[in-house]
């Protein structure tokens, strides 16, 4: 008898990580083991429970699940990730993919297909929504570097120089650089259109 495929699942909606957990429950090779509701909760529960298959929104509070999804491969190099979420931007599948992800699905999609995509990327495939892969192979690849890219998230919400310096711990000349080099890359006018082109974009 085959082995059951361990599932662990990071969503912090609970009736879509209920929803998820009921229906793969229901399939005859796979098991969820554990579901966390944050993203700082993630290679915690992975370390302990040991999944073969790790079900990641990006969304998450604590942490982004983009971020931890080296952190993942790291703890358990055996397990595969699959990102699942409700932000189809090829920037997302972009970084999901170069970080080690091996599947990306957006909500939307039947549960049907949630099953297959963990059995294909167990058999060594990947597994991405053909839409979104589609919109990936015409988008503008990220040209922000990561401190940039950390500078202008920290912008959000009317945070001030002294602010994202102080947060950073960099210098306000150093983050006025750095904005003012994000602002070009995005060939945006101010912050505020840089921020907004780059989440629009999944750069963020």
């Amino acid at each position: 008898m085959a082995a059951t495929t361990r599932i662990l699942i990071a969503e912090d909606q609970g009736m879509m990580r209920s929803a998820l957990a009921s229906l793969l429950d229901l399939e005859e090779d796979m098991s969820v083991v554990a579901t966390v509701a944050r993203g700082d909760e993630v290679v915690a529960a992975v370390r302990r429970e040991r999944p073969d298959v790790v079900l990641l929104d990006i969304e998450l509070p604590g942490r982004s699940g983009l971020d931890v999804i080296g952190e993942v491969i790291d703890a358990l190099p055996g397990s595969v990730v699959i990102v699942v979420t409700t932000f189809g931007r090829p920037g997302y599948l972009r970084r999901a993919l170069e970080s080690g992800a091996k599947g990306f699905l957006v909500k939307d999609d039947p549960v049907e297909e949630l099953a297959s995509a963990i059995r294909r990327v167990l058999a060594g495939e990947i597994a991405v929504n053909p839409q979104l892969a589609a919109q990936a192979l015409g988008a503008s690849p990220n040209p922000l570097s990561d401190r940039e890219r950390q500078v202008l998230n920290a912008s959000s919400g009317g945070a001030t120089i002294a602010d994202i310096a102080a947060g950073l711990h960099l210098s306000a000349s150093t983050v006025r650089n750095y904005l003012s080099s994000a602002i070009g890359k995005t060939n945006t006018r101010n912050r505020g259109e840089a921020l907004s082109l780059a989440r629009d974009r999944g750069w963020l």
